[in-house]
């Protein structure tokens, strides 16, 4: 699971939140508790726009003193993978398709973030991209 540092700071009697790795991920709230709640849906929300843009998700970064770790549902973070990997390689999803003898609209709804994907067709679309996904507790 990707999970991405925030900052939050005291702002009039709330808590503004930033990530420094996904600018586009700005937030607030009128408590900690909510601050928190409102910078995952942040978070998740700004992946859209690499989505839809076809850009690259950075990394998370390591956290820094002050920051706290902000993490992503896991089928978002290997989505992002499979992302990634195919600007990477160059491959669109009607390549992608090809590949996995599937439909252009079946790669398009593996990569809506929004749409409920089984990680097994996370896990096949990345390994015709010549990629293994690995999975682990910490």
């Amino acid at each position: 699971m990707f999970r991405y540092p925030a900052l939050f700071e005291p702002e009039g009697s709330g808590f503004v939140v930033s990530f420094r790795d996904i600018p586009e991920a700005l937030t607030q709230g009128d408590t900690l508790d909510e601050a928190r709640e409102m910078a995952a849906d942040a978070l998740l929300t700004a992946m859209d726009f690499y989505f839809e843009d076809k850009r690259p998700v950075p990394s998370p970064s390591k956290a820094k003193k002050g920051e706290e770790l902000v993490a992503l549902p896991a089928s978002v973070s290997a989505k992002i993978l499979l992302l990634n990997e195919m600007i990477a390689q160059g491959v669109t999803p009607s390549e992608l398709a090809r590949r996995l003898s599937t439909r252009p609209q079946d790669v398009n709804r593996i990569m809506t973030l929004n749409h409920a994907t089984k990680i097994d067709t996370i896990a096949e679309a990345l390994s015709v991209l010549g990629k293994q996904l690995e999975i682990s507790i910490a």
